[in-house]
């Protein structure tokens, strides 16, 4: 990389880093999830995969924290709900640190940008699908086990739940009560698998402690326009976001 510190690409690189920080903190506290998704295309331009995806997690985890506080009463009311999605990631989770291993900041990229794409796409088109009421364990089950998967891959635990509970008939606060948590304990084990495999270097670390303020303040921004937004005005906000990052993101791949 760049060494530390980076002299003579020390602004971009620390504009990068930043902006990474505070989008990514920001989205998490605006929607419960996504720093990963918009930290990523700002931190994979400068950074190793592995390095970016574990200051990712971290970010993840500090501002999941937050917002976990601040619904805590809701979560336990969901408990139950919960532990669906939760006791099969823990499985998928090894499985996802072990395939990052394989997967280059390119790639991930490139992975990162469809997804941001699918999901606004998804979001767009909402309304027009099916509302799914009865339960269905195995398939919340089988989209747990994938967030997993995914989470401890690319630290995008959310993606494939959120979807998903986007078709249940449950309230912004209800669906939040069950992706926050989840997120959280699931980029925990994550974090803590990496750490095991050296991951967490020196290098690392001072990233780290450079972006958990920036991180924090934004999640708390986030937070604060999450609880003055309706659900339709939320909706089309993250629908736009997640649209221009992806299309940005990917054009810059192809280019």
């Amino acid at each position: 990389m760049l060494g530390w510190l980076p002299d003579p690409g020390a602004g971009p690189f620390l504009a990068l880093l930043a902006s990474g920080a505070l989008v990514g903190g920001f989205v998490n506290g605006l929607a419960g999830f996504g720093t990963a998704l918009f930290a990523l295309g700002f931190w994979l331009e400068i950074m190793p995969a592995q390095q970016a995806v574990a200051i990712a997690i971290v970010m993840s985890v500090s501002s999941g924290s937050q917002a976990a506080w601040v619904i805590r009463r809701s979560i336990r009311a969901q408990t139950r709900r919960l532990m669906v999605f939760l006791l099969p990631a823990l499985i998928g989770v090894p499985i996802g640190v072990r395939l990052l291993s394989f997967v280059s900041a390119d790639q991930l990229k490139f992975g990162i940008a469809s997804f941001m794409l699918l999901f606004g796409g998804f979001f767009l088109l909402r309304r027009s699908l099916p509302r799914i009421t009865r339960p269905l364990p195995l398939v919340d089950a089988l989209v747990g086990f994938l967030g997993g998967v995914l989470g401890g891959a690319a630290s995008l635990s959310g993606a494939l739940p959120t979807m998903w509970c986007a078709m249940r008939p449950w309230t912004k606060q209800e669906t939040r009560a069950v992706l926050q948590p989840f997120n959280l304990i699931i980029l925990g084990l994550t974090l803590v698998v990496l750490a095991l495999r050296g991951v967490l270097d020196r290098e690392t670390l001072i990233l780290i402690v450079l972006c958990l303020p920036m991180t924090f303040v934004a999640t708390r921004v986030g937070l604060a326009v999450f609880h003055r937004l309706n659900d339709d005005i939320f909706r089309r906000l993250l629908i736009g976001l997640m649209f221009l990052s992806g299309a940005l993101m990917l054009l810059r791949e192809l280019l």
